[in-house]
Formats: structure tokens, C-alpha cells, sequence
């Protein structure tokens, strides 16, 4: 029998159906996503008013570091459908009154540093949105990060509205394969802008190519992709509803009905500028060596790149990252371009670029800006800044993380298997496969 578990802190009570435009299904679809991020405007604004485009209504961002500085937040703000949720000493209260703590599936992931932190503080994040999006009487929730762009290949039009629409009633949660992008040069500012290539995801891909290729695709590097490789989920807002991790949703009272869509991807912009080498270095206080790194990261590369970014001179750094990351060899980018390893994909460059040559970006900025005086708006980050900045450093992201001693239950449901982590994808020797010699 499960043990009893007290009614959810976020969640809608299990009792009746749930009630309001959440529960119906029209032809409108609202979307949201929901991010964590401490990312500032150069990558947020183009992330936000791209998913605009795509048929994205509303958005949940729980902001921390760049993103919640009064300049930032202030612009966040001022924007149509956008929910600014900060890092306060309240929030943290109210998450660590969280049933998830006293759950098992996240549990494996409390009390550790650097990622498995932010995959905890992520998921508890997502738990709010979906009470939010309910209110807000949305249809579908996504996770993404603000280095992630859906890319709605398959519909009719190029919108993530239209591709959902078109997804079966019965439908519960729908994946996205992710594709990596595979830069061509090392200076790259403006990703978004900037990258059209992509490798596709194995489940995107013939297997005979995917293996056949795997050598020439991984360059050397611990795993086919540089990070993760099991995508990124959309779920519609139903009862019971809740995260399974950041790449996953899951539901309290059944096992979802899921399908991986054939066409879509997310785009995923990994260590597409330099700088990303030492900006995760800077966000992590792990030692540099090969055991105290398997603490902080999940992922191989992360790991390696953590450690050349903690021990190399800058000279170092940039040859590693030409070495690893930066696809400079032509006739190799061509062979993988025509095996279907590499593919090119404009849509999302075209769209951002459009957006910025409009305007839109820069005007938003201005907007936000004139709605306070220069006095008051001085006055407003100096006083924000020394607020958040001193919730910041009393309250450090780990802090919600509660003391060991407290018991999670294990209640013994099938439906609380361990949250879904970032996964590399399948290696060389998936399920025993032998590869002929090419």
C-alpha cells in the first residue's frame, strides 16, 4: 500500500478534476516556458521574442545573478507575459517546504555542489511554473534554458503553436530530441546569430550512420555530443502534474503518455563562445582534478572543460577549445554534412536577426527605461543592488538544499523512479552493437 503523503505545497490538491481554461483544450494552445537563468539581455531578449514568434505566450523566469539586476529585471518586466520570479529569502523558505524533499526521486541529487545544485533548484522551480501556468490557464509547460531554441521542424508553419495543436488528444507529454550546435570558428559573440550547423541527435538519425560515424562525429571527445543528449519535454497542464528533473515531466497519479517527435529538435547552443569555458569555471567551486570534478558535473566534457579552464594559460585554453569544440576541418564537416551526421538550419538566425534589425530589442530597452526618472531609476538599482545583492551572499543557492537529517519517504510508487538526468547520448558499444569497419 503507498504510505500517505501530505497534500502537495505547489501542486493542485488530488481531490476532483482540476477546474478552469487549464483543463481544456482549444484551439488557441497557450504555451509558456519556464527557464532558470542568470543570463543578461544580449541572450535573453533574442531567446524570449524568438519563442514569441514560434507561438510561445507566456513566460516564468526564475532570475538569479545578471538576470536580476534592476537593469535587467527591470526590461524582463516591462515585457507582455513575462512572470520575473527572484531568488529571495522567501522563495527559499517556500521551497524547502516542498514535498520533493520528502520524495525519493530528486533525492539522489540533494546535498551536492554545482550542477546536481542547480538540477535540484531547477526542478523545484518547475514545480512552482506549473502552478503559475495553470493559473495563467495555459495548455503546455516546457523547460528550456536561455541557450536553447525549439526548433518546430514537422509543422505546417514554422510554430511550436501549430506543432502542438496537432498533437493527438490523448497525449500527454511530447520530446524533443536535441541538436548540438557544431561552430566553425572560435570567435563567435552572438551565437544565436551567429550558428547555422547543427549535429543531429541519434534518434534523428539512421543507426548504421550514427555508429558507423561515431569516431569521425566525437573527434575525440568523451561522447558524441559535448553535453547532454536525451532532449527536452514539453507536458500538457493536467492534475498532479509535476517535474521529473530538468529534462522530464511526470505526473503523481499515472505514467504519461509520451511520444519523441520525428522532425522538431531543440536546438541546443553548448560552449558555442569561448568564454563559456571560463564562465563555468567561475560558477563552480570544485577543485580541479579528475575526482573532485565527478562531485560537481554530471557530463564527461564538462568535466575536462572545467579542468582546462582551472589549470591552462588562456593560449592553452584556446587551442583546447579549437581542438574540441570548433569544427575547422572542411573536407570532415562536408562527409558528416552529407551522411546527415552535420546539418544546416537558418530558420532561427533568420528570425533573431530580423527581430534585431527591427528593433524590437532595443526599443524594449528604452521603453523600460523612461518609465522611471533618471533619479529614480539611479536610485531603485542602488537600492535593488544592495538588496538582492545581500539575499545573494546570505542565502547561497545551496542553502535550500535542507539539513541531511531530515528523512525522505520512500512510499514505494512505481510512478517515483529517480528523476531524469541530463544524459549523454548512446556510445560506440550501445546495447553490444558491433561496428563494421567502415
Amino acid at each position: 500500500m503507498v504510505s500517505p503523503i501530505p497534500p502537495p505545497l505547489f501542486l493542485p490538491p488530488r481531490g476532483g478534476p482540476l477546474m478552469g481554461p487549464a483543463c481544456k483544450t482549444t484551439r488557441s494552445s497557450p504555451i509558456c516556458i519556464t527557464t532558470s537563468t542568470s543570463a543578461g539581455l544580449d541572450q535573453i531578449l533574442p531567446w524570449m521574442f524568438y519563442h514569441k514568434v514560434i507561438g510561445v505566450t507566456t513566460f516564468f523566469l526564475f532570475v538569479e545573478g545578471k538576470a536580476a539586476s534592476p537593469e535587467v529585471s527591470k526590461v524582463l518586466e516591462s515585457i507582455p507575459g513575462v512572470k520575473v520570479i527572484y531568488r529571495t529569502k522567501e522563495l527559499e523558505e517556500q521551497q524547502a517546504k516542498s514535498r520533493i524533499w520528502n520524495e525519493t526521486w530528486l533525492s539522489s541529487f540533494f546535498y551536492k555542489p554545482c550542477n546536481y545544485e542547480l538540477f535540484v533548484k531547477q526542478s523545484l522551480n518547475m514545480e512552482m511554473a506549473i502552478v503559475m501556468a495553470r493559473d495563467e490557464g495555459m495548455d503546455w509547460i516546457l523547460h528550456l534554458d536561455t541557450d536553447e531554441l525549439i526548433h518546430p521542424a514537422g509543422a505546417r508553419e514554422y510554430s511550436l503553436r501549430q506543432l502542438l495543436l496537432d498533437v493527438p488528444g490523448n497525449v500527454d507529454m511530447v520530446i524533443f530530441p536535441n541538436y548540438e550546435s557544431s561552430i566553425e570558428q572560435d570567435d563567435i559573440k552572438d551565437p544565436f546569430s551567429e550558428v547555422s550547423m547543427f549535429k543531429k541527435n541519434y534518434d534523428h538519425l539512421p543507426k548504421d550512420a550514427y555508429f558507423g560515424m561515431y569516431k569521425e562525429s566525437t573527434r575525440g571527445n568523451p561522447n558524441y555530443f559535448l553535453t547532454y543528449g536525451n532532449g527536452k519535454s514539453a507536458a500538457r497542464i493536467h492534475d498532479h502534474l509535476r517535474p521529473n528533473g530538468a529534462h522530464r515531466w511526470h505526473n503523481y497519479m499515472k505514467t504519461p503518455n509520451e511520444v519523441k517527435l520525428d522532425e522538431a529538435a531543440v536546438l541546443h547552443y553548448t560552449y558555442a563562445k569561448f568564454s563559456d569555458l571560463t564562465s563555468r569555471r567561475d560558477r563552480c567551486g570544485c577543485k580541479p582534478t579528475k575526482e573532485d570534478v565527478k562531485r560537481c558535473f554530471m557530463l564527461e566534457f564538462d568535466r575536462s572543460a572545467f579542468i582546462i579552464a582551472s589549470t591552462a594559460t588562456e593560449e592553452e585554453m584556446l587551442n583546447w577549445y579549437n581542438e574540441h569544440v570548433v569544427w575547422g576541418d572542411k573536407d570532415l564537416k562536408m562527409k558528416l554534412l552529407k551522411k546527415g551526421i552535420l546539418t544546416r538550419i537558418y530558420s532561427p538566425m533568420v528570425i533573431i536577426q530580423g527581430l534585431r534589425e527591427s528593433g524590437v530589442f532595443s526599443s524594449v530597452i528604452a521603453s523600460a527605461q523612461k518609465t522611471l526618472s533618471k533619479e529614480k531609476f539611479l536610485a531603485s538599482i542602488q537600492s535593488s543592488n544592495s538588496s538582492r545583492a545581500a539575499a545573494s551572499e546570505s542565502l547561497p543557492s545551496r542553502k535550500v538544499v535542507r539539513s541531511k537529517d531530515r528523512k525522505v519517504l520512500d512510499i514505494g510508487a512505481e510512478f517515483y523512479e529517480e528523476a531524469v538526468p541530463p544524459l549523454p547520448p548512446p556510445g560506440i558499444n550501445y546495447e553490444h552493437l558491433v561496428i563494421e569497419a567502415q
